[in-house]
């Protein structure tokens, strides 16, 4: 269950070394619109119905996708380890989050919570995976997280009990990001997304229907949102993480979270027209500063990190 890819996309190559230093900025970019996407999608239809529409829609066009080129489909124990990985970094992850800021957590705020996605990765791939997490590495984390506190401390007051629900979507983002790494690594990304997708579709569907009244107020922007949130987000996004979960330490390519809050808020400001103060500028320096330090290439010669 091994995905082909062309030789000149390998990671020695002139475009594989293109391609390695471009991934990280659109990953981040691309991850950090779901928060916009999400508000916009929130204004117009409850947190699981969006949810929910955005896993059907993403996971057909997947299914699709990978049924036309013949792919390779996730099998026996593999295909329970796709499902697991995927029920936490989709069901888990979005439904806890969408549901906080449909009860007024911001974008901002939410994005905070999962900015803090890099330290809780690096503690537990220690043990998990058999990560070792240089002196230099935990410098970057403390950094970026400064910088991820910096960015949203003026709305922390606000947060209130739903803050909780962040916590499980972070918790759901950690666990999945190192179960799939774990046991994922080499799955068909066309294929296996789709059945992470499409698993999660009935347990957000049966919530959907149990604790809220599916409605669209507005279809216009309902639309728009879903169609970015699964194109852009649950397919794009998606596909970058697992491709540098590939190439990376699991520790090393969360440290790109760092940034989404601050990515976040800027996006927040030009789309939503939300302020953008000092500390939000303040905490991009800071963070960007911290995944450069926890990112940064090792020395020729260096030992490579322990590998499970």
């Amino acid at each position: 269950m091994v995905i082909t890819r062309s030789p000149s996309a390998e990671p020695g190559t002139r475009l594989g070394r293109l391609s390695g230093a471009t991934t990280p900025g659109a990953f981040v970019v691309l991850w950090s619109s779901a928060f916009i996407a999400g508000v916009i999608g929130l204004g117009a239809a409850p947190p699981l119905l969006l949810t929910l529409c955005r896993f059907a829609l993403a996971g057909v066009l997947l299914a699709v996708a990978a049924l036309a080129v013949r792919a390779p489909w996730p099998r026996g124990k593999a295909l329970g380890h796709v499902v697991v990985a995927g029920l936490l970094l989709q069901a888990v992850q979005f439904g806890a989050f969408y549901t906080a800021m449909s009860l007024g957590v911001t974008g901002a705020m939410a994005a905070l919570v999962q900015g803090l996605h890099p330290v809780l990765t690096a503690i537990l791939a220690v043990p998990l995976l058999g990560e070792r997490v240089s002196l230099r590495q935990w410098a970057g984390f403390a950094l970026g997280a400064l910088g991820v506190v910096l960015a949203v401390v003026e709305k922390l007051s606000s947060a209130g009990p739903a803050l909780l629900l962040c916590v499980g979507g972070l918790l759901g983002l950690s666990l999945g990001t190192l179960y799939q790494k774990r046991f994922c690594a080499d799955m068909d990304l066309r294929s296996g997304q789709a059945v992470q997708l499409l698993a999660s579709v009935p347990v957000i569907g049966v919530l959907a229907l149990t604790v809220e009244s599916p409605h669209v107020s507005a279809w216009g922007p309902f639309t728009a949102a879903v169609a970015w949130l699964a194109l852009v987000n649950s397919i794009g996004a998606f596909s970058l993480l697992y491709l540098m979960l590939r190439r990376s330490q699991a520790s090393r390519a969360s440290s790109l979270f760092f940034l989404t809050p601050s990515v976040t808020a800027v996006m927040a400001w030009v789309i939503l027209d939300q302020p953008l103060s000092p500390l939000i500028v303040l905490g991009l320096v800071v963070s960007g500063s911290g995944v450069a330090l926890a990112t940064r290439s090792r020395p020729a010669g260096s030992a490579a990190p322990a590998r499970s």
